[in-house]
């Protein structure tokens, strides 16, 4: 196979796995069900609520770094920065871990999950940290989706 055969059967293949997407009804922006939503609250406890509270409260004193240098794991609820952020990125430092994301030496006391939780759960955890935030965040973070 030639090089530009091979490029042209890869846009052909991704255009088409794009139409199959859009074709499927598949929407970030649908209102999770309540089965998503317990999962979520499920994998928050087990994975997440030991750092960042098991009413996303966040460490104590999370904007002042710990001796290491490092930030304490900030609020999941209204109080925190998370619903600044786009779900594609919370899903990257879920997966990838905060560090990985920010890069350039930035070091984090966040692991990545990506070998634990899958790109659903991830979501899953997500959807439930989203339902729990006053209309007016939900709203605004929403609004950051391209």
């Amino acid at each position: 196979m030639t090089p530009k055969v091979a490029i042209l059967a890869g846009v052909g293949l991704g255009a088409g796995a794009l139409l199959l997407w859009a074709g499927s009804g598949a929407s970030d922006t649908a209102p999770p069900d309540a089965r998503t939503l317990a999962e979520g609250r499920a994998l928050y406890e087990a994975h997440c609520a030991a750092c960042h509270g098991a009413e996303l409260g966040g460490q104590p004193d999370w904007r002042t770094p710990l001796p290491s240098g490092r930030l304490p794991a900030p609020p999941h609820d209204a109080s925190g920065h998370t619903w600044h952020h786009p779900d594609d990125l919370l899903v990257r430092i879920i997966r990838e871990g905060t560090s990985a994301v920010v890069g350039g030496g930035y070091e984090s006391d966040m692991p990545g999950f990506g070998d634990v939780l899958s790109d659903a759960e991830i979501k899953a955890v997500l959807a439930w940290i989203k339902s729990t935030w006053p209309e007016r965040e939900r709203a605004y973070q929403e609004s950051l989706v391209p």
